[in-house]
């Protein structure tokens, strides 16, 4: 028997209930396997600044410090959204936890539902068997750039992109190594034609292929790489870029599966790793028991996978929650015109379908 420590920060909106189920299939898993469960909640987001005045409290990231993973659902609130004169706001919290807790890369898999193909955007023939995986630098870049900021009069407005070599080399030796865990390409994405920041990339990923003479390397300008994930899904095995790049590309990623509401991350560093949706908050659904918990318990797959290194107990969840779309068992943004179930009813068939196995 294994103890499992995790940190269960549901954060904002939609949060407290996808994090709910979530949290109930950990539980259901654990039981199965015969594991010991410990988990403590925290505050983050809108709701810490509503009870203690700050989005990251020293309290949250102390409890994330102790614990051997997090499990987190979302940051946002409207009332933040439309006020671009706050000072404080919920997604200073997300970039604080990042920063503290050594968060330098994003993974992000990119994966078909055979049930859900008809719902892409995208022709079934594109998309049909698409399996990439995208590899987000997370602590450097603009969003952490200084200085930044706006001119006293407030008509001028500025930002500063920065990357240092030990940031960019220990993202792609991140890169390399999944991708020969998986179909050993690599694609290195920039905008070394127009920016410093992508030069030193591109510079640094030169440098760096010759060391992995097994995988195949290749490059590409971010607007190049935005149209090709739309031409060409299936091409990408490992795609690895910077912070605002892959913020972007990801997203444009996730219509591919036909749902935003499906793709889960993992973000790992040099302290406790946290494992969330990719989806936002999604404010107007909150409390209506009608929000796809589908990512975060996928998840929570990643986290047995990453965290633990329990494979058996990842595919377990991932055998549940595909039997589920299968069945038809699923929330309103994928029924498709069928039944759609809640949230808390998609969990427990789940859980269900667990404890059966």
């Amino acid at each position: 028997m294994k103890t499992l420590n995790i940190a269960v920060l549901p954060g904002d909106g939609i949060g407290p209930e996808i994090v709910e189920q979530a949290l109930n299939v950990t539980k259901a898993i654990c039981r199965k396997f015969g594991h010991e469960l410990k988990y403590t909640h925290g505050i983050v987001g809108a709701t810490a600044i509503d009870q203690v005045g700050e989005p990251y409290p020293q309290a949250t990231h102390d409890l994330c410090m102790q614990s051997d993973a997090v499990l987190f659902g979302a940051i946002g609130d409207p009332k933040y959204d439309n006020n671009p004169s706050a000072k404080v706001r919920p997604e200073q919290g997300l970039l604080k936890m990042r920063k503290e807790l050594g968060l330098y890369a994003n993974i992000r898999p990119v994966t078909t539902f055979p049930s859900l193909i008809h719902k892409s955007p995208l022709r079934a023939e594109l998309v049909d068997g698409a399996d990439f995986m995208c590899i987000r630098e997370l602590t450097g870049g603009m969003y952490f750039g200084r200085p930044q900021g706006r001119s006293e009069d407030g008509n001028t407005a500025y930002d500063t992109c920065v990357y240092t070599r030990e940031e960019v080399e220990r993202i792609l030796h991140l890169a390399y190594k999944y991708a020969g865990q998986r179909r050993k390409k690599v694609t290195v994405v920039d905008k070394a034609n127009v920016i410093a920041t992508s030069r030193l990339w591109r510079q640094i990923a030169q440098e760096i292929a010759p060391q992995y003479p097994d995988i195949e390397t290749e490059y590409m300008f971010v607007d190049n790489a935005a149209m090709r994930i739309i031409q060409w899904p299936k091409s990408f095995d490992v795609l690895v870029t910077e912070n605002l790049f892959g913020d972007i590309l990801t997203d444009e990623a996730s219509v591919i599966t036909g749902s935003l509401g499906m793709l889960p991350s993992a973000s790992i560093g040099l302290h406790t790793s946290v494992f969330e949706p990719i989806h936002g908050s999604y404010p107007q659904a909150a409390g209506k028991n009608i929000a796809n918990p589908l990512a975060t318990i996928l998840s929570a797959a990643l986290m047995f996978e990453y965290a633990f290194g329990m494979m058996d107990e990842g595919a377990l969840i991932r055998e549940a929650v595909a039997a589920s779309m299968d069945a038809g068992f699923v929330t309103e943004d994928i029924a498709d015109g069928a039944k759609p179930y809640s949230t808390s009813e998609v969990g427990e068939w789940i859980v269900d379908y667990i404890n059966k196995k």
